[in-house]
């Protein structure tokens, strides 16, 4: 059959029993389309003579590089279309006519010049059979991934080596196609991949020349998505008839879910696979064109979210004139200046107060290292006993400083009631105790090692006349050995102290506390919190053997100048009241009113509000349950909001203290009823049931400051959480929403104050929320406040995120078609696919220069508050993106990070 020439907005008709057509004269046929744009889109309209002296009337939209059959009608004796009476693709005449539908959009495509004209088909020939227990719908997802995976990052020079080394007489044969092109362990798809590849060129050989070869290497290496889609449609398509039946569907649902790992929706695949054919088989044929599937996957990823994300033309026009790309500074010394410069402006608190800490260590062990250098002693124990002395006098004051930062009740209240918090960086307190250790440790090894091993020593081997002005000290008889050193109360005490300060160290090291040994490790049963804690608190025998060891000096016998303990009596008197205030304010169980156990091995947790208990959204509080360790103190981030009328604490099951917790707390728990999410739940709030009597008591301690807390003091929230790290977060978000409803205006004063603290204005604005996480189930975490949120928040103020990384990015072939599912449910039923929210999801991690870039965009000379809380992988890029983005636009972004 040759195809006529066809012109945009022209009729052709075919009456000829050759099947030729008639002429190329325009016609007019009633409804056959309407004009959009000569140069874009037409309706075209040709008739056939089918064998059965039949006239077939079928109109075709072209629209610039794709065509899709519109209609096909009979049309009768006067030669008019019958309307309304479509031609069954099942029929025999339907059936007679695929092949020539094929062939006449095949010729349309070739009268395109921006295509590729493909050759003709040839005869296929019959091939081995291989073992269909996996479908070709299979075959192809894998294939997706693999070809990413490999082919595509390994270069041509790779495989026209191995070509070379491969080939016979100047052709590669079928089997060794995977070997050379870097698909070795997987011959069969590889064959599948090549039978595709040769089907869709019309190639009936079983052997490449290096140029086909190459031109297959370049489809497979081609990583964009419309080449990857229609690889993987390619090999679905085997019998190349472009239908898809439902089953197929189904099955492609939940091999797109598998590869995402996305269990859910594998679950719902017959809901998921109903829904696509009713949107693509509005007239229940059973199947669906695989051009129509393969023109919904190439839609746009989500156009809800793109208008979302929309920004002002005048605000992208000066975005466009900002300097907000990263810099290609090709100085290295400017480049390194710049870095210099952001890293002192960042971390100037923290610079300040080292540079403090170090000076004053510097200035003691100085200061006693002179005052032992003029003293008689020096002649005989030289600049051991100076160094000795000198780093005595810095183990003294860090010994007193190191209790400061774990006073969690003093740092809460000069942070929340006072103005140091500008200065004085109390949100890495922590941080600096490990600092002040390590400042103690290298004290402990000077001043031991050189009484030990070096002045002790000079001593015993002095003469009599060097060794007379050591009487007073020593006695008139001198040491008969180094026994005697050691067994005196300075000796036996020094070495105690060492002893119990080197397990508590070494225990305190992450890979300990956190118990990551193996398990075939004999020393793993002496590690982990447990060990941790006890090791810890050992601190207070250490305590008092420093004051009876600073009180036995040898070398020293006034009692004004034994200052050990003016070092350390306030700091321990103040460290011994904290742990007052915790005993008396823990003492009362608070009372559990819900329980419920979430996907991703996590424990909700909602309990009675003490009397009295005040807090802001991103401080936490310390847990005990005595039922599973009656020691044990964990912190955990509150998550619910200062306005709510209970405290709530979501906890995720990672250590032995977590899943104990969890296992108990589930045994009083039920599956959830219809509508509600989780895996088990209990709610006590509407009285007490018998199983009330099972659950464990729960003492709190806190609220304690985090650096979540100061989020009131910024116009725009840019709140990023990483998994569990949302649940700080998730409390700004219901704190914010608190106050946007009636009754609670952005811009009120802070509820639950007292004093100055009512004064205190919220000054926020407008909130941004993103929630990385990987597993699906994560999102039933908080899908109460998420729907709460889309429901409450008339005008818009919080912005919600949510990305599942699991999925691949949106543009992907692996998750086109669940991308596709999500704009359908969406569309239909306005509920997210993953979230079971409003909330869109969005697939992949988030661009977090195009995040920063758009908030800078949109809120121009104001201060956003950047609060990141999860692992400290993100830390680097997002403290470098606030300084970037700081020095770059009229916006100040201030960043503040809280690690798990």
């Amino acid at each position: 059959m040759e195809m006529p020439d066809i012109e945009a907005g022209t009729v052709v008709t075919d009456s000829d029993s050759s099947r030729r057509p008639q002429d190329n004269t325009a016609t007019s046929i009633p409804n056959s389309g309407n004009l959009e744009g000569s140069s874009h889109r037409a309706t075209k309209t040709t008739r056939f003579k089918d064998d059965d002296d039949g006239v077939v009337e079928i109109t075709l939209d072209i629209q610039r590089d794709s065509v899709s059959i519109q209609d096909v009608r009979p049309v009768d004796d006067a030669g008019s279309a019958h309307s309304g009476a479509l031609v069954s693709p099942s029929s025999s005449r339907g059936g007679k006519l695929s092949s020539k539908l094929r062939q006449v959009t095949n010729g349309l495509k070739l009268t395109n010049p921006g295509k590729k004209v493909p050759p003709t088909p040839a005869p296929k020939t019959v091939r081995k059979r291989y073992d269909r227990s996996k479908s070709s719908a299979a075959v192809a997802l894998k294939g997706l991934q693999f070809v990413t995976a490999k082919v595509g990052n390994d270069g041509w020079t790779a495989v026209e080596k191995r070509f070379n080394h491969l080939q016979v007489d100047g052709m590669l044969l079928r089997s060794r196609f995977g070997k050379c092109i870097g698909m070795e362990g997987s011959d069969e798809f590889a064959m599948q991949m090549f039978d595709s590849l040769a089907r869709k060129r019309g190639m009936v050989k079983q052997v490449l020349t290096k140029e086909e070869l190459k031109d297959f290497w370049e489809q497979l290496s081609d990583q964009g998505f419309d080449n990857r889609l229609q690889t993987f449609f390619d090999m679905v398509d085997k019998n190349a008839d472009g239908r898809i039946t439902s089953e197929e569907v189904k099955e492609i649902i939940a091999l797109s879910a598998s590869a995402n790992k996305l269990s859910k929706i594998k679950e719902r695949a017959d809901e998921y696979t109903a829904l696509i054919m009713e949107e693509l088989d509005p007239n229940n044929l059973g199947y669906i064109e695989l051009e129509d599937l393969e023109a919904l996957l190439l839609q746009s990823p989500s156009e809800a979210v793109a208008r979302s994300t929309t920004t002002h033309s005048s605000k992208l026009s000066k975005a466009l004139s900002m300097k907000l790309a990263p810099s290609n500074d090709t100085s290295p010394l400017r480049r390194h200046w710049q870095e210099f410069l952001y890293f002192v402006e960042e971390n100037w608190k923290r610079i300040w107060v080292m540079t403090l800490w170090i000076s004053i260590c510097i200035a003691l062990f100085i200061w006693k290292f002179i005052q032992y250098r003029n003293r008689a002693v020096f002649h005989i124990m030289g600049y051991c006993v100076a160094t000795a002395k000198g780093a005595a006098e810095t183990l003294k004051f860090n010994m007193a400083l190191v209790l400061l930062p774990v006073c969690r009740n003093t740092i809460t209240w000069i942070r929340s009631k006072t103005k140091i918090g500008a200065v004085v960086p109390f949100n890495d307190n922590i941080n600096f105790h490990k600092v002040i250790a390590a400042g103690v440790a290298v004290g402990v090894a000077l001043h031991a090692g050189a009484h030990l091993t070096c002045d002790f020593p000079l001593l015993l081997h002095a003469s009599d006349a060097k060794y007379e002005p050591m009487k007073p000290f020593f006695g008139d008889k001198r040491p008969p050995n180094y026994w005697w050193f050691v067994k005196g109360t300075a000796g036996w005490t020094g070495i105690v102290m060492v002893v119990l300060m080197s397990i508590a160290f070494v225990l305190a090291q992450p890979w300990f506390r956190r118990n990551k040994l193996k398990d075939t490790n004999p020393l793993k049963k002496m590690t982990g919190f447990n060990a941790f804690w006890f090791t810890h608190h050992l601190f207070a025998i250490v305590y008092a053997l420093l004051i009876v060891h600073g009180t036995s000096l040898y070398l020293t016998k006034e009692w004004y100048k034994k200052s050990t303990w003016m070092y350390i009596a306030y700091p321990v008197f103040l460290y011994s009241c904290e742990r007052i205030v915790r005993l008396f304010r823990s003492h009362d169980a608070v009372k559990i009113q819900k329980v419920a156990v979430y996907p991703g091995h996590v424990l909700a947790l909602y309990m009675s509000k003490p009397t009295g208990f005040r807090y802001r959204s991103g401080q936490y509080i310390f847990i005990n349950c005595r039922a599973v360790s009656p020691y044990e103190w964990h912190p955990f981030s509150i998550t619910s909001a200062p306005g709510d009328n209970y405290l709530s604490v979501h906890i995720r099951t990672r250590g032995d203290w977590t899943s104990r917790l969890r296992t108990v707390f589930s045994e009083a728990c039920r599956p959830p009823a219809e509508g509600e999410s989780g895996l088990l739940r209990a709610d006590l709030s509407r009285g007490i049931t018998d199983s009330n009597a099972r659950f464990p008591k729960l003492l709190i301690d806190g609220p304690y400051g985090a650096p979540a807390q100061d989020y009131r003091e910024y116009d725009v929230l840019l709140l990023i959480g990483l998994g569990i790290g949302a649940t700080p977060l998730i409390s700004i978000v219901k704190d914010v929403l608190n106050h946007i409803q009636p009754g609670g205006s952005v811009g009120g004063a802070e509820p639950g104050g007292t004093g100055k603290a009512k004064k205190r204005q919220f000054m926020t604005k407008r909130a941004y929320f993103y929630w990385v996480t990987r597993e699906e189930g994560s999102f039933e975490w908080f899908r109460g406040v998420m729907n709460e949120v889309a429901e409450k928040d008339k005008d818009q103020v919080i912005e919600l995120h949510n990305h599942c990384s699991s999925v691949y990015q949106e543009g992907d072939a692996r998750s086109a078609l669940i991308v596709m599912l999500q704009e359908l449910q969406h569309a239909k039923k306005g509920v997210d696919i993953l979230s079971g929210t409003s909330v869109k999801t969005h697939f992949a991690r988030p661009n977090w220069r195009s995040v920063f870039k758009r908030v800078a965009v949109n809120h121009e000379n104001q201060r956003v508050g950047v609060f990141y809380c999860g692992e400290p992988v993100l830390v680097p890029q997002l403290r470098q993106l606030s300084a970037d983005f700081t020095h770059k636009t009229n916006t100040k972004f201030e960043f503040h990070k809280e690690n798990f």
